[in-house]
């Protein structure tokens, strides 16, 4: 069988594998290349149903691109890992991995033994993340400008989104922003007919149990339960004995005596996360309480913190007054919005906690209002962690031309592994050039050199008017985490994949079937 390489040479049967690898993660690639940059266009996305999503987001394309190839779904998956990590940049992620896998079976093809590759391209993007820490330019609190520049950027230049977002982080603090386990995307919904919005306090999307309840309370008091709010249950069989049956009813009992223990400590909403019984639900409206049910693990937690609550299960209402005491969070006001159909808590006890809220004129952008915001909020609270760095594509350029000046240090055939870390930084500027309508080639040669003669790692490209620009003075600036973070997902993906010297189709792993094939045989076979 003759194979040709994308110039049409005849090319050695033994580099299938690679290759077909290799054009899978250029497929995946080239879906998003297209989205990056200030200039770049959205992606419509069809299901088979005639749903359609249109969006700039490349986790949100990744996620929903029909895809079969094992090697495309491992570059999905590692996007989707780095979105998980700092929130932004798969789209540069995607397109660096893309060109270094390119870059890394041309050097193979060309004789260079793939240890060899794969050492330079460790090598590489270990010193790409060293040099990158060492640019990071550090954030000077949540006032710092620079936060409300990174918040445009991310937030594809949506001035609104921008500002509630920097709004939010003010309200925060720079200490909750720096802790490991919150996330300020997590605050963000967007909600069509809603009016932009920021403020301290948490929504849960969901309405009361009853019309009947209050819409509005003061002096909130809320009890949180984990579990469902209803009389404990016993076996049908046992019901219909006597002793099953008077069992019953001291259980239904019990629980009612249980509930009426909340009016007494003046508990006024009570939250649920999973349902609430008619019995308890006829007690809590007679007596004035806010209930919601089936509410989210994520957001009892939230409300938790906001409040300083306690999350109790069910059979907590067993324990003393004294004691459930000790589980009741407080808050300034609740309310109802029966307009967006969500409950409001403002002015917790416990840690401030602030919510976006971002307004859409229709159900249909709803969807992407939320993903920008997001992706802005991401973007600023990774910015707060690491720092910033020249945007637009100019510091991976910065970071090309010192590994360039390394690379002859290098001993031996792992400085070509090196050269296809270098070819992948280059590419994000590249591209970003020509979604904006500009020639990529001249305008990176510009870039590299104007660079290394002004001594500067900030010099890009305004996409507006095709000129050499300071990224820095047009407020073009990124964070150096998702920077740091992109290379080395690039990397680590460029690497796994380098590495499938063969494809072998996976026997079936199912139960064993009358006259199946002995231990060992057709353990596999080549899926050409």
């Amino acid at each position: 069988m003759s194979l040709k390489n994308n110039s049409g040479q005849e090319i050695d049967e033994k580099f299938a594998a690679f290759l077909t690898n290799a054009n899978a993660i250029r497929a995946v690639a080239s879906a998003v290349e297209g989205t990056i940059g200030p200039k770049g266009l959205d992606i419509m996305l069809v299901d088979r149903f005639g749903e359609v999503t249109v969006t700039n987001d490349g986790v949100t394309i990744l996620k929903l691109m029909d895809i079969n190839h094992p090697a495309a779904k491992m570059l999905i998956n590692i996007a989707k890992a780095q979105q998980e990590e700092v929130g932004d940049g798969t789209t540069t992620t995607t397109i660096m991995a893309g060109t270094m896998v390119a870059e890394g079976v041309n050097q193979i093809i060309k004789g260079v033994p793939v240890a060899k590759v794969i050492e330079g391209i460790k090598h590489g993007v270990k010193r790409a993340q060293e040099i990158l820490t060492s640019k990071s330019i550090p954030i000077k609190g949540v006032d710092d400008p620079a936060l409300k520049d990174i918040a445009y950027i991310a937030g594809r230049e949506h001035e609104d989104i921008a500002e509630l977002v920097t709004q939010a982080a003010r309200l925060i603090g720079e200490e909750k922003l720096k802790e490991k386990n919150f996330k300020l995307r997590d605050i963000v919904m967007a909600r069509e007919g809603a009016e932009n919005e920021v403020f301290l306090g948490v929504i849960v999307d969901k309405e009361k149990v009853n019309k009947q309840m209050p819409r509005e309370l003061k002096d909130v008091r809320v009890l949180i339960i984990d579990d469902a709010l209803e009389p404990e249950q016993i076996e049908g069989e046992a019901l219909g004995t006597e002793a099953g049956f008077a069992r019953y009813m001291a259980l239904q009992e019990e629980f009612k005596e249980n509930l009426k223990k909340l009016k007494e400590l003046r508990v006024n909403l009570v939250l649920v996360g999973k349902g609430i019984s008619s019995e308890a639900e006829e007690i809590l409206t007679d007596a004035g309480i806010i209930a919601l049910e089936r509410v989210s693990t994520k957001d009892l937690e939230r409300v938790a913190e906001h409040t300083g609550a306690k999350i109790m299960k069910r059979s907590g209402l067993k324990k003393s007054i004294e004691e459930i005491g000790n589980y009741i969070g407080a808050a300034e006001r609740a309310y109802e919005d029966e307009k967006l159909e969500h409950l409001r808590i403002e002015g917790g006890k416990g840690k401030p906690m602030a919510t976006i809220l971002v307004g859409a004129a229709t159900a249909e952008i709803v969807g992407e209002r939320e993903r920008i915001a997001k992706d802005a909020a991401s973007s600023l609270q990774a910015a707060v962690k690491g720092g910033v760095v020249p945007g637009g594509g100019a510091v991976e350029v910065a970071v090309a031309r010192e590994l360039e000046k390394e690379r002859d240090k290098i001993k031996g055939m792992a400085s070509y592994g090196v050269d296809c870390v270098i070819a992948a930084l280059k590419r994000p500027l590249a591209q970003i050039v020509y979604n904006a309508g500009f020639n990529p080639l001249e305008k990176l040669e510009e870039v590299i050199y104007t660079q290394a003669e002004k001594g500067s790692d900030a010099i890009g490209v305004n996409c507006d008017t095709g000129e050499l620009a300071n990224m820095i003075e047009l407020g073009v600036i990124d964070p150096a985490l998702v920077k740091i973070h992109a290379i080395k997902v690039a990397g680590e993906i460029a690497q796994a994949i380098l590495r499938i010297d063969t494809i072998i189709k996976k026997r079936d792993e199912g139960p064993a079937t009358k006259g199946s094939a002995e231990p060992g045989a057709g353990m596999g076979e080549v899926d050409f």
